[in-house]
């Protein structure tokens, strides 16, 4: 079993940049594909970017290419989102998760375990 904590989320000015960070334990880290989902008010959850154990398969949503990169320390059991000229529309909350295997996925239910979420929200 694995538990995902992240940490990060805050309140930012248009433009600002933040750094999410998702915290495993419970588990073998680099054995885990892993992820960032948001989920906004009244919206379902999207993906934002994933990664593989060893980062060399990267994917990310359109909305967030150029601005977003994801990252990972498999010495830290730790993966981060760095988010950069952000926008109000990326306010959401903003979830870890982790999938056992190889291969990056971008949709929800692929995943096995998941964070309890960390609140950004822009303002303009």
């Amino acid at each position: 079993q694995v538990q995902l904590v992240e940490s990060g989320g805050g309140l930012v000015q248009a433009g600002g940049s933040l750094r999410l960070s998702c915290a495993a334990s419970g588990g073998t880290f680099s054995s885990y594909a892993m992820a960032w989902f948001r989920q906004a008010p009244g919206k379902v959850r999207e993906f934002v970017a994933a990664l593989s154990w060893n980062g060399a398969s990267i994917d990310s949503a359109d909305s967030v290419k150029g601005r977003f990169t994801i990252s990972r320390d498999n010495a830290k059991n730790t993966v981060y989102l760095q988010m950069n000229s952000l926008k109000p529309e990326d306010t959401a909350v903003y979830y870890c998760a982790a999938r056992l295997g190889t291969q990056i996925r971008s949709g929800t239910q692929k995943y096995d375990y998941w964070g309890q979420g960390t609140q950004v929200t822009v303002s303009s």
